[in-house]
Parts: structure tokens; C-alpha cells; sequence
């Protein structure tokens, strides 16, 4: 029989309009002869089932909805949201209660990587290079922007830390840019994160469970035409994204078994993506994504048409394979 499975898209967050486009995706790639896959659209509007151009409400009591007279269960649910609550351990709290299997990271590790600056410091701990940082969590604050320009140096950058990597970023290159930067980022977030720049290649790593493996994705090497990978870069064109990346294999091997390191240390479910900047071949961490973008121009399936024997129909189903065992 086949399975019920729930894609959810949407959020509260400007990166809403990236998940509906991701959503797209994976509901074109699911294989139709296992699965039932319906577009859940979860957003300020409400909880709505999309399908065949009709919206159902969800029924937040048990996360069914009800269709021509008939209530509609799912099995397993396929977060695809970037931001909150999808990325940030809320709908994964959520699924807990309601014993619903779901794709991505559990509620705690999703929350301490949503947590940009509290899970560096994991990382940090652990032995793991990241830029320094500072973190700022009191919007009304006058901070002494000399003083975070003396322990980060310039450029740095300017982020929000609760928040997706899409938004409210600036580079910041002389000290009167900081607060206009800052007061920036706090409109996406409730926490900003300052972090020192780190000057070499930036490339990236898929990784996932395939059975009792973890397997790899071919990295992806970042090349952007604006000041850093941001909104414009990733989405409208402005960046190069070679794949696989110009790297020596012994570089490409590191990255792989740090990305898988890093999966296991903290606990990481289904597909997820780390962001490096190789400084002098080395890698350190940029940011960990628990729900990586799927539209057309987003960077795993880029990943994926390089991997012989493997398509999004059947990565798609291996991650449902995954969060089933639950």
C-alpha cells in the first residue's frame, strides 16, 4: 500500500517564497508508485493541504485533513521549510507528540544548528575550525563597534543567528557600516552573529544516511560575482557553481569525512549540507543546513546529476526509506 507522505513548505520567515520552490522538487521527484505525496503549506494564512489546485485544512489535532468525505492520515512527513518553525526544532517537537516520522534533524539538534553561534562553539569544542564570532542578542543596545572590530578584524560579517543564510547578511568592510549592518540583521532575527572574514575557497557537502551508511554528495566550489553567496548570488544567477569542485582529492576526501564527522557528532538526520571555507586547503565551518534548498537553482541537485546511479526520485526515497525507520 502506499504511503501518505506530507511535504511541507512554507514558514514565517522571508525565505518562505525559496521553500515554495523547493516544495515544487521534491513533489515531482517522489516516486508515484510507492508514495502519495501532498504539498502542505504551512504559513502565517494557517495549515493548508494544496491539492489539485483545492486547499484543506489541517487539523492541527492529529495532522490529518479530510477530502470528499474521507480523513486522510500521513505517514511520514518531509520538511522542506527553510527557517522557522521547519529548521528550528518547532515542527519537529511537533511530530514528536503526534508519533509522525519525519525527515530531517530531531527537535534538539535542529534548534543547536539553527543556533548559528551556539553551534559553533559545539563545533569549536570539539576540535573543529570556525570563524571567530561574536554574538549579540539586545536589539536596543549601543555596542562598541571598536571594540568588535578590534577582536574580529575587518572585513567581517554581519548575520542574523536565528535566521536562514539567505537574509539580512552584510559584509562589512569599515566600522561605521557596523551598525547600519546590525540594526539590518535584526529584522530577520532576534539574535545577530558577527564573524571574522575568512579569505580563501568556499565550498560546499551534501551528506546523507543510506541504510547503515553515510554517504557523500561531489562537493560544489562557490565562485560568487557579488561580495560574498548571498540572496542574489545563490537564486538569480550572479555566482559560479562548479561542480565537481577545483580541489585536490586529498582536499575533497577531508571535507567529505569532516562533513560526515560532523553528521555523527551532532546528531544529524536525512539530507543535510555544510558550508566550508577552505583557508590555506583547510576546511572550517560556514553553516550547517538541516533542510538544503531543492528549487532549480539551488546546490544538492547540482550535487546530484554529477553521483552516477543516483536521481532525486531515488535520493528522495532513500531519505523517506530513513525517517520510516523511525
Amino acid at each position: 500500500m502506499k504511503k501518505n507522505i506530507a511535504i511541507i513548505a512554507g514558514g514565517y520567515s522571508s525565505e518562505l517564497e525559496i521553500s515554495l520552490k523547493s516544495v515544487e522538487t521534491i513533489h515531482a521527484n517522489l516516486p508515484k508508485d510507492k508514495y502519495n505525496s501532498y504539498v502542505v503549506i504551512v504559513n502565517s494564512q494557517g495549515w493548508n493541504v494544496r491539492h489539485n489546485e483545492a486547499l484543506f485544512t489541517i487539523d492541527k489535532n492529529d495532522f490529518s485533513f479530510t477530502k470528499d468525505g474521507k480523513k486522510i492520515n500521513f505517514d511520514c512527513a518531509y520538511l522542506t521549510i527553510h527557517g522557522t518553525p521547519g529548521e528550528d526544532g518547532k515542527l519537529q517537537g511537533y511530530f514528536d507528540m503526534m508519533g509522525i516520522p519525519y525527515n530531517s534533524c530531531n527537535q534538539k539538534t535542529s534548534a543547536l544548528t539553527f543556533d548559528k553561534w551556539l553551534c559553533n562553539q559545539v563545533l569549536l569544542n570539539n576540535g573543529i575550525s570556525c570563524a571567530k564570532s561574536v554574538l549579540l542578542n539586545d536589539r536596543s543596545e549601543m555596542y562598541n563597534t571598536k571594540q568588535i572590530v578590534t577582536e574580529l578584524g575587518l572585513p567581517c560579517f554581519v548575520k542574523p543567528n536565528d535566521g536562514g543564510s539567505s537574509f539580512g547578511i552584510s559584509k562589512v568592510k569599515e566600522t561605521v557600516q557596523l551598525i547600519p549592518a546590525i540594526n539590518r540583521a535584526f529584522t530577520e532575527g532576534n539574535e545577530v552573529m558577527i564573524e571574522s572574514f575568512l579569505d580563501g575557497t568556499e565550498v560546499t557537502c551534501a551528506c546523507y544516511k543510506d541504510g547503515d551508511k553515510l554517504k557523500t554528495l561531489p562537493l560544489i566550489e562557490i565562485v560568487s560575482e557579488t561580495e560574498f553567496f548571498d540572496y542574489e548570488a545563490k537564486y538569480e544567477g550572479l555566482s559560479q557553481e562548479i561542480c565537481p569542485a577545483r580541489v585536490d582529492d586529498s582536499v575533497r576526501d577531508e571535507v567529505q569525512e569532516l562533513t560526515k564527522k560532523i553528521y555523527q557528532l551532532l546528531g544529524l538526520k536525512g539530507l543535510i549540507r555544510i558550508d566550508f571555507m577552505l583557508v590555506n586547503n583547510k576546511p572550517s565551518v560556514i553553516e550547517i543546513n538541516t533542510a538544503p534548498g531543492m528549487s532549480a537553482e539551488s546546490l544538492v541537485p547540482k550535487m546530484v546529476k554529477q553521483e552516477d546511479n543516483l536521481g532525486l526520485s531515488v535520493l528522495f526515497d532513500k531519505i523517506i526509506q530513513e525517517a520510516l525507520k523511525q
